[in-house]
C-alpha cells in the first residue's frame, strides 16, 4: 500500500482544461501518511470569475489580481511533486489541468495516481452520493471548507488513510497507484488575423469580455468567433 504521495487539489475557472484556467494549487507531501510539506498558491487565470465560481469558492477577483499566472508557477509545482503518485478525489481532473500547463511549458509530467474517488465507489454502500464532502461525511472524516484547494487536498489525504485503516489489510491491491492517462498538446497562439477579427466582431455588436484577446490560444479564439457569430451574427458588409 502506497503511503507516500502528493495530496492535491486545484480550483479552477472551469471543467475543461483546454478552455479553462486553474485559480489555486494546494499540493501536500504526504511522506510515511504524514503531510511534511505544503505547496499553496493563487493562479491568476488572466480572466475574471464568473458569479458561480465566486460564489462556490469564495475566491473573488481581488484575491488573483497579483497572483503569478501558472506559466510562472509550472515549473515549481513540477518539481515539488517530484516522483510521487498523487492522490486526490477524482485525481485525472486535477492532473489534466497541470499537465496542459506543464506541456505548454515543454515540461514532462508523466504520474501516477490514487483517486480516493475510485475507493470510495467500491467501498461506500447505498446510494450515497461520492463526492468529496459526501464521502468524508460517511466515513466520519473532518473537513474544514469545502472547494478551497488546501481544505480539499488535507480532507482527500484524511480520507484515504482512513480508507486504508479499514481496506487495506483485505485488498492491498486497491491502494496502489495507477497511470494517470491524459494527452495534451501544446496551446498554438491566436493568429495576428484571427485576433483583428475577433477584435472586429467585439466593436460591431458591442461586446464586452473578460479574456485578455493577446493570451488567447488559436483554439480559444476560434472558439469565440463561432460562439459570436452564432449569438450575434458576422460583421455587416458596408455598402458603397
Amino acid at each position: 500500500m502506497t503511503n507516500s504521495y502528493i495530496a492535491l487539489d486545484l480550483e479552477t475557472t472551469g471543467l475543461e482544461p483546454k478552455q479553462e484556467k486553474i485559480t489555486e494549487i494546494a499540493a501536500l507531501k504526504v511522506v510515511d501518511g504524514v503531510i511534511s510539506q505544503r505547496y499553496v498558491t493563487f493562479v491568476n487565470p488572466g480572466r475574471s470569475l464568473g458569479a458561480y465560481i465566486t460564489q462556490l469558492t469564495g475566491i473573488t477577483d481581488g484575491m488573483l489580481a497579483d497572483a503569478p499566472p501558472i506559466e510562472e508557477l509550472i515549473e515549481d509545482v513540477v518539481k515539488f511533486c517530484g516522483d510521487l503518485p498523487l492522490l486526490g478525489h477524482n485525481i485525472r481532473f486535477d492532473y489534466s489541468f497541470l499537465k496542459h500547463a506543464a506541456v505548454n511549458r515543454r515540461l514532462e509530467f508523466e504520474r501516477e495516481g490514487i483517486d480516493t474517488l475510485t475507493l470510495c465507489r467500491a467501498f461506500m454502500t447505498g446510494e450515497t452520493r461520492k463526492n468529496l464532502s459526501c464521502a468524508c461525511s460517511y466515513f466520519h472524516v473532518p473537513q474544514s471548507t469545502a472547494h478551497r484547494a488546501q481544505a480539499d487536498a488535507e480532507a482527500a489525504h484524511l480520507l484515504y488513510q482512513e480508507l486504508m485503516s479499514r481496506y487495506g489489510q483485505d485488498q492491498p491491491s486497491m491502494f496502489d497507484p495507477k497511470p494517470l492517462i491524459y494527452k495534451a498538446k501544446r496551446d498554438q497562439a491566436a493568429t495576428k488575423r484571427q485576433k483583428e477579427y475577433l477584435q472586429d466582431l467585439l466593436k460591431c455588436h458591442r461586446i464586452d469580455i473578460t479574456v485578455q484577446i493577446e493570451d488567447m490560444s488559436r483554439s480559444q479564439a476560434s472558439r469565440m468567433i463561432d460562439t459570436i457569430i452564432s449569438q450575434y451574427g458576422r460583421i455587416p458588409r458596408q455598402i458603397s
